[in-house]
């Protein structure tokens, strides 16, 4: 794929139902299935109104290719002042190893940094061996600087989650 050939734009409220059907096929594809469009649709929209959010479609000859989804949060320990999580990034599969996820990825990082991120999140599944190596081979890392302990990522959902103690 030549560079020239890929437009990435940033994602409008018109785009809200192209990113949920993107984010339903990459569930598909990874047997992790989302919630349904009337859902998704919605989330979208509220998502792309947030000034503290934004994604990123890549279109090559008419077609969306792939995605990136970004959110971003005030944060104390970086001189950006604010943190970026990387919350999806998906390329279709017949569109996979021509350039196109890391032209997302370096679009993403430009557009958080312009927006004032001084970092960037991104969650991986340990097993997701293919995105992990995607993201090591442009510059991110598993440990703080100065060590080799991985860094882990704890979460809970509120109507699963019981304070204990």
């Amino acid at each position: 794929m030549a560079e020239s050939d890929l437009i990435l734009a940033l994602a409008t409220a018109e785009d809200a139902e192209t990113l949920a059907r993107l984010q339903i096929d990459f569930g598909d594809e990874f047997d992790e299935p989302e919630p349904p469009l009337e859902v998704l649709l919605p989330r979208f929209r509220r998502f792309l109104a947030d000034p503290a959010a934004f994604a990123l479609l890549a279109v090559s000859d008419g077609d969306v290719v792939g995605y990136a989804v970004v959110a971003l949060r005030p944060a104390i320990y970086n001189a950006g002042g604010h943190v970026a999580t990387l919350d999806e990034l998906y390329v279709r599969p017949a569109r996979r190893s021509q350039g196109i996820g890391a032209v997302l990825l370096a679009r993403a990082v430009e557009e958080s940094s312009l927006r004032g991120a001084g970092e960037m999140h991104i969650n991986v599944d340990s097993g997701d061996t293919d995105a992990r190596r995607f993201y090591e081979r442009h510059g991110f890392r598993n440990s703080l600087p100065g060590s080799d302990e991985p860094v882990l990522w704890y979460f809970a959902e509120w109507d699963e989650w019981r304070p204990t103690g």
